[in-house]
């Protein structure tokens, strides 16, 4: 019997209509379109506006992208993982939620958080129950509404952030395609230098820290840029050695789009040219646990069966890793 591996087998993506663009900022906070562009590579974000409407709308939405492409009855998926920094609200599971809107009835649900890290650290989740050979469809959605808890005053993080949505359905595949290797890490260190504080269980809300935007995201920039550059290359490089590849063998790299300085000192870390770089960061700004899924379901019609792919990103708390994955279907 050949050995099971777990496959991605179809995308789906979602973003907001409303376009947030750097013109747009120039208007609200001290800053421009030539300095956010070249200290981040970011031109527009998406915002989700609908008053109500949260991370679960944008998981959703992507789900439904998904289901209807792949043409999938949702009451044969028998998990839901929704990896997202910005449930819908505390206590009350988004991925359940979720799941019920979008039909997958027979699945069991839960939501996974490791901020930036989320989507990547959910593809080794997701892969272990495709592995085990006890599911089979595992649905994997990486969706944040970051505007809900982005000071637009501050403009060390509201030109960075925006609101998305990408699914996959991972499946078991015989054919040695999908999850390779995988090198996960975390520092709990890390998470003095970004945060959003208040609205925890160490700093419950009170309206004198929410006047004062302290439930917002909080990051110490020069920090967070210096351990994301040397970690999300280090790991890349490393995963790269541990399995003999070399950047020939290397089709592209999906990594996490927070800005495209440190994607392309990952990039120049393992001597991948430019044109084998996914990147739409330009489009979307941070879309935190959506940004490798909607690298994905942007660039699905490039992706071909037997394509290997580098993920890595790298999050708040810290969290990191890199991921070797090959593609297993042609669109």
């Amino acid at each position: 019997m050949s050995k099971i591996t777990a496959a991605i087998t179809a995308v789906g993506g979602y973003v907001p209509d409303f376009v947030l663009s750097n013109k747009v900022l120039e208007t609200m906070v001290d800053t421009n379109d030539e300095w956010i562009t070249t200290r981040t590579g970011i031109k527009e974000r998406r915002i989700l506006k609908e008053e109500g409407k949260g991370t679960s709308f944008l998981a959703i939405k992507a789900a439904e992208n998904l289901i209807s492409k792949r043409k999938i009855d949702p009451k044969d998926i028998e998990l839901v993982i929704v990896a997202t920094a910005s449930p819908d609200m505390k206590a009350a599971s988004t991925a359940a939620y979720t799941a019920t809107q979008i039909g997958a009835t027979n699945a069991f649900s839960y939501d996974l958080e490791a901020a930036c890290s989320s989507f990547l650290f959910g593809m080794s989740t997701a892969a272990a129950y495709i592995e085990s050979g006890r599911y089979k469809n595992v649905l994997l959605i990486g969706a944040d509404k970051n505007s809900s808890f982005i000071n637009y005053k501050d403009r060390a993080t509201c030109i960075i952030f925006g609101d998305g949505a990408g699914a996959v359905l991972f499946e078991p595949n015989e054919e040695g395609l999908g999850l390779q290797d995988e090198l996960l890490r975390s520092n709990g260190e890390g998470r003095a230098f970004l945060q959003a504080t208040y609205g925890g269980s160490s700093y419950p809300i009170t309206q004198e820290a929410f006047d004062e935007n302290k439930h917002c995201v909080f990051q110490d920039g020069k920090t967070v840029f210096k351990n994301a550059v040397f970690n999300m290359a280090d790991v890349a490089e490393r995963i790269l050695k541990r399995n003999n590849l070399t950047n020939d063998d290397v089709n592209w790299l999906a990594a996490h789009q927070a800005n495209k300085r440190i994607i392309d000192a990952t990039a120049n870390r393992i001597n991948l040219p430019e044109e084998k770089v996914l990147m739409n960061i330009e489009k979307y700004g941070n879309t935190t646990s959506a940004t490798l899924p909607l690298l994905l379901y942007d660039y699905e019609s490039q992706l071909k069966k037997g394509d290997t792919i580098i993920f890595a990103a790298f999050g708040g708390g810290f969290t990191w890793g890199s991921i070797y994955f090959k593609w297993a279907y042609n669109s």
